[in-house]
């Protein structure tokens, strides 16, 4: 408890770093993946009223739907060319430049959305969502980058599952302030889309207080005293000197590399299993069932008999089963490992499908059946929690050395906003089709990815960049070349992660 509290008192920049980072990064992306759910029945009617004022009849609902349909996935394009923009403009501008003005871009989406009642323009909705899609999509690039390189060793697992404590704490906000009684009302919808622009400039007014990362003030700016202040300022007064020699070792080895772009970073052969992981990681975290989870959840507290007033709450009590879950997977983290928390994460949750599955079709033929499938619906939350929503966007962090992190986030980036995509447009035919039994989809999903994951990742707690590197060249080379470095591209420094 001494140790702890020292920590707390020694690592204070850091942590207040972490809560400046995580309020205008991830938390942003999961309030709009949840909030924009509550206001539908209004937006729609909205969209009617002001194309009635305009023209003098009303839309078919089939327009009406076509167009709250095309709200709602704008924002996924906007994320996906956000993503893909992030990359080259990090390494060109720096992270923290490009998290600021990602700012104003959310701060200008807000006022839209704030603003499109009154101007009676559905339009200005669909240009506030794109805008916010394109803030997200930097956002979710820079904050796990930003977060991973400001953290010592030993507490990069922790500093990096705060990423998704953020994102499971912005769903939660929405859940909460998208509640009739709060924001979610007729009359108050716009400043409920708005509220998001709170977050930003929040973090626009706080951010430039903090300093650049450790590791790009020296591998990349090459300034060995303003490395050491961001040190001091965010670790405290202490013997740092062995993180820098990690950072400086990183340096070394990067001086016969180039940042590699991203078609590049896909051939490159000692990026293979790096790339290998990150697509199994990512693709389960995309498939694992917890969207299928929560559209379930309202039929299945339906079901249970609980009052339809109160199922939203029950709702939202799922929602703070993930947010606490990802927070006791922070403290997990750095004691159990990253691996661990992967495989057994995958396996639970492949437990907790096949009986998902079993009371899910049993219901209707015995009626204590349905109380079951509620417990597992927390189970599956939980286990969803403190497992891979924590460890996935650890590992991706640690796997990639400093020149290569940008190029694969991009493709992070590139996968999470495709699969929200296709998920969002395949999953209601997968539901039509196969009901209950659609979640063997995902169990056979997790189960592939427990036993890859069991089998070919090494271990990353406690490690270096470059002792993780050291790690995979076993697998990208065969032990007869491990001492193989980076590649063998000629000494040189170029930053550009373009396609």
């Amino acid at each position: 408890m001494a140790t702890t509290f020292s920590d707390l008192v020694q690592f204070r920049g850091l942590f207040q770093m972490i809560l400046v980072l995580g309020i205008g990064g991830s938390f942003p992306y999961g309030f709009h993946i949840s909030v924009i759910n509550y206001p539908s029945v209004h937006i729609r009617k909205f969209i009617n009223e002001t194309w009635i004022e305009r023209h003098g009849s009303p839309l078919q609902p089939e327009t009406i739907m076509l167009l709250w349909s095309f709200i709602v996935s704008v924002y996924g394009i906007g994320g996906f060319l956000g993503s893909l923009c992030c990359g080259y403009l990090t390494t060109k501008y720096r992270k923290k430049k490009c998290q600021m003005f990602t700012n104003l871009i959310m701060l200008v989406a807000a006022l839209f959305m704030a603003f499109s009642k009154i101007a009676k323009s559905f339009e200005m909705i669909l240009v506030g969502r794109f805008l916010y899609g394109i803030g997200t999509g930097f956002s979710l690039n820079i904050h796990p980058q930003y977060v991973g390189e400001i953290s010592p060793k030993k507490l990069r697992g922790f500093t990096n599952s705060t990423v998704s404590v953020f994102l499971t704490l912005g769903k939660l906000t929405g859940q909460v302030i998208g509640l009739r009684e709060i924001l979610g009302s007729e009359a108050l919808w716009p400043w409920l889309l708005a509220s998001s622009g709170l977050s930003a400039l929040v973090q626009l007014v706080t951010l430039p207080f903090f300093p650049d990362s450790p590791s790009y003030l020296l591998i990349q700016k090459g300034n060995e005293e303003a490395c050491r202040k961001a040190v001091r300022k965010l670790w405290g007064e202490g013997d740092h000197q062995a993180e820098i020699d990690d950072i400086m070792k990183e340096k070394v080895a990067m001086t016969s590399t180039k940042t590699l772009r991203v078609l590049e970073v896909i051939k490159e052969r000692s990026l293979r299993w790096q790339l290998y992981i990150l697509m199994t990681v990512m693709t389960t975290l995309q498939l694992c069932g917890i969207n299928a989870i929560y559209f379930y959840s309202f039929e299945v507290f339906h079901t249970a008999k609980f009052e339809e007033y109160l199922i939203p709450y029950v709702s939202l009590g799922v929602g703070l089963c993930e947010c606490l879950s990802s927070i006791l997977c922070s403290t997990l983290i750095d004691r159990c490992g990253r691996k661990v928390l992967l495989w057994g994460g995958y396996t639970l949750m492949c437990s907790v499908l096949a009986l998902l599955t079993m009371t899910l079709s049993l219901q209707h033929q015995f009626f204590w059946m349905h109380y079951f499938s509620v417990i597992l619906i927390f189970l599956f939350v939980i286990f969803y929690g403190t497992g891979p929503s924590g460890a996935s966007i650890t590992i991706m962090v640690e796997i990639f050395s400093q020149s290569f992190r940008p190029s694969a986030f991009l493709l992070v980036g590139c996968i999470n906003w495709m699969g929200l995509f296709v998920l969002g447009m395949i999953f209601p035919l997968i539901v039509d089709n196969l009901g209950p039994f659609c979640f063997l989809i995902f169990l056979g999903i997790l189960a592939l990815s427990a036993i890859f994951i069991y089998l070919y990742l090494p271990e990353t707690k406690g490690k270096s960049i470059m002792e993780i590197k050291a790690e995979f060249n076993k697998l990208n080379f065969g032990k007869k070349e491990t001492s193989v470095t980076e590649n063998n591209f000629p000494k040189e420094q170029l930053f550009c992660t373009k396609l």
